[in-house]
């Protein structure tokens, strides 16, 4: 008890500091939008930019990061390696400062994707197991009152290749996406394509299993997910599969429903070319958000009826996130893009920042 006691005082106070902190920025600062990036040179950078292309930082990190990770009330983040990767980084966001590069226990690795506690003083990250190749992992870390990531147990994720992983709104309950693909240690090299095992799991914080959920085709890869507030979950998925096959890319799991297909018209689904990327929901414009980089698609549709909002063209987009007017998009060969959801007819500009090499994910805070 008195370690515990301890740990939540020094966490309250670094929390004081850093609500003093965030409050030095100028009132009605622009978001910062967080992402990976890399340079020509191959190197990689852990960035964030205002959404007038104003730099706040470009932190250089040794592996290449995949989704980011916000503090609750910290102004910290963990930019999670790239899957196979063994690192992972935790940034000071006022200062760009690394704080902390942080690696997988031996014979586990990254799979791009983690989520902080309500608190903020637990980490949860998807990991595979490479003992056993594909055997699903939620790595549990702690955050010490020195602001470091501290390794204290792992749950298993209840399925095999977990990806993404959020929160539900309850905040104890984990929406996991196991990807059912087992690769080996160091590899993106697909073991199973004959005996995929993809699977939605709903657990708790202890480990317990509360719901395990399967789409119709084993060779259709659960990714990425959105949770809106009303606790509606949206995945994504990429298709091992022939390319001529036709194949649902969206599910949607609303409460107290089963899983089921988010339904996309033909044309839509055919664009896509059995690949989809990142996913966002904007909770207040009830609007989902996806992107096919494979297609250079960037779609969005009424969360609710399905109704399709946009089908546009965006060459090898990437990251979606919303933003206060619709939905802020990257991509990997050109300027990112915003979109303007709040009248019926959606319009879009492009974002002054640096053109291309932007990853999967982005992040709005």
């Amino acid at each position: 008890m008195q370690r515990r006691t301890f740990l939540a005082a020094g966490l309250a106070a670094l929390a004081g500091t850093a609500v003093v902190g965030w409050r030095l920025w100028p009132q009605g600062r622009q978001p910062l939008l967080l992402s990976a990036r890399d340079n020509a040179a191959g190197q990689h950078f852990a960035v964030a930019y205002t959404l007038s292309g104003e730099k706040v930082f470009a932190t250089q990190v040794s592996e290449r990061c995949h989704d980011i990770c916000m503090h609750p009330s910290l102004p910290l983040a963990v930019f999670v390696g790239r899957r196979p990767a063994t690192e992972s980084y935790l940034l000071d966001l006022q200062t760009g400062q690394l704080l902390q590069t942080f690696s997988t226990p031996t014979n586990r690795h990254f799979q791009g994707h983690a989520v902080f506690d309500a608190r903020g003083e637990r980490l949860y990250s998807t990991e595979n197991d490479t003992d056993e190749p594909g055997r699903g992992v939620i790595g549990v870390w702690q955050l010490t009152a020195t602001q470091q990531m501290q390794r204290t147990t792992e749950l298993s994720s209840h399925g095999v290749g977990p990806h993404q992983l959020l929160w539900m709104p309850d905040g104890k309950t984990l929406v996991v996406a196991n990807g059912g693909i087992r690769t080996e240690s160091g590899s993106r090299e697909e073991l199973n394509l004959d005996a995929m095992e993809p699977s939605l799991v709903l657990m708790g914080t202890d480990g317990e299993c509360l719901s395990k959920e399967v789409l119709a085709d084993s060779m259709n890869s659960i990714r990425h997910l959105a949770v809106a507030r009303d606790g509606t979950v949206i995945a994504v998925q990429q298709y091992q599969g022939r390319q001529q096959e036709r194949i649902d890319l969206l599910a949607v799991k609303r409460p107290q429903q089963a899983l089921a297909v988010f339904p996309v018209a033909e044309q839509q689904r055919s664009k896509m070319q059995q690949y989809a990327a990142s996913v966002a929901i904007h909770d207040d414009l009830r609007l989902v958000a996806m992107t096919a980089p494979r297609g250079g698609r960037v779609f969005i549709w009424d969360l609710d009826s399905a109704e399709l909002r946009l089908d546009a063209p965006f060459p090898d987009c990437a990251g979606v996130a919303a933003s206060s007017e619709g939905f802020v998009v990257t991509t990997g060969v050109g300027r990112c893009r915003a979109y303007d959801c709040r009248t019926e007819k959606i319009s879009m500009h492009a974002l002054n920042m640096p053109a291309g090499l932007w990853d999967n994910h982005a992040v709005l805070v």
